[in-house]
């Protein structure tokens, strides 16, 4: 088999590859994103740490196709970012860290437009909506202007939107800020739901504590570079989460 055939073949076992991925901004004197690589299978839920700076954000927007980048490939459920952009945006769904939405529409307005960008039917969009508005307890707000929704209830009219078309990958930056608990706890039991009918989580925390407990495997990036990839199933490396991380990243910045 050559090399091409059998890369082909290995990226079909997973709903995300990232290979030797850099991103610079315009200007920069180094890279956000140095040689990045990670593949993630169907139904895990992983987590992406590092500190302010480190490049979560960078990586995610490269991954969403907000952000070009310079070298390196990202595919989603087998289709290149760069070459078949529609196809793979079609499988992702995204939750930035600023809840960031027309403020001037309705929640409804705003979830069925997303719906229409995704083609969503008109019967699945209805019970999904209708499903995902009681877990999050915001029906009630649901036909009001967003501009006058809370921090919380912007988010979780994110949450909605992104997964209105049940996508196959679910990106989250830092999802739980400014959530009430029950909120908190109402978005992990839909990651562990989402993974458990086969699809993947992949969302960026400061929360290591969180992570350690929710996650399958993590990656903790600094300064751009994938410092360590971690299989939380494997004995005591939930235990140890945050002292790797301390070590990995806090070192160096003492350097």
């Amino acid at each position: 088999m050559s090399e091409s055939i059998e890369k082909i073949a290995n990226d079909e076992e997973y709903l995300l590859v990232i290979r030797h991925l850099k991103k610079r901004y315009l200007n920069a004197n180094r890279y956000s994103i140095n040689d990045l690589t990670l593949e993630l299978k169907a139904g895990e839920i992983f987590g992406f740490l590092g500190q302010n700076g480190a490049g979560k954000s960078t990586t995610i927007k490269c991954i969403t196709g907000i952000h070009p980048y310079d070298e390196g490939e990202i595919k989603i459920c087998g289709h290149d970012m760069k070459t078949d952009s529609i196809e793979a945006k079609k499988n992702i769904g995204y939750v930035p860290d600023n809840h960031s939405v027309y403020e001037k529409l309705t929640g409804r307005e705003y979830i069925n437009y997303i719906a229409d960008l995704y083609d969503v039917s008109l019967e699945d969009r209805e019970a999904r909506m209708e499903r995902y508005l009681k877990m999050f307890k915001i029906s009630f707000a649901v036909d009001r202007q967003i501009k006058g929704y809370s921090h919380g209830m912007k988010q979780k009219i994110c949450i909605i939107a992104a997964l209105i078309h049940n996508p196959r990958l679910w990106v989250l930056d830092e999802p739980m800020v400014g959530l009430d608990p029950q909120s908190m706890f109402d978005i992990i039991d839909e990651m562990k739901a989402h993974t458990a009918a086969g699809n993947t989580v992949f969302f960026s925390s400061h929360n290591i504590d969180l992570v350690s407990k929710l996650c399958d495997r993590v990656a903790i990036i600094h300064d751009g570079e994938l410092k360590r990839l971690i299989d939380l199933h494997e004995e005591g490396n939930r235990e140890s989460l945050e002292q790797v991380f301390r070590s990995l990243t806090m070192a160096e910045n003492k350097a």
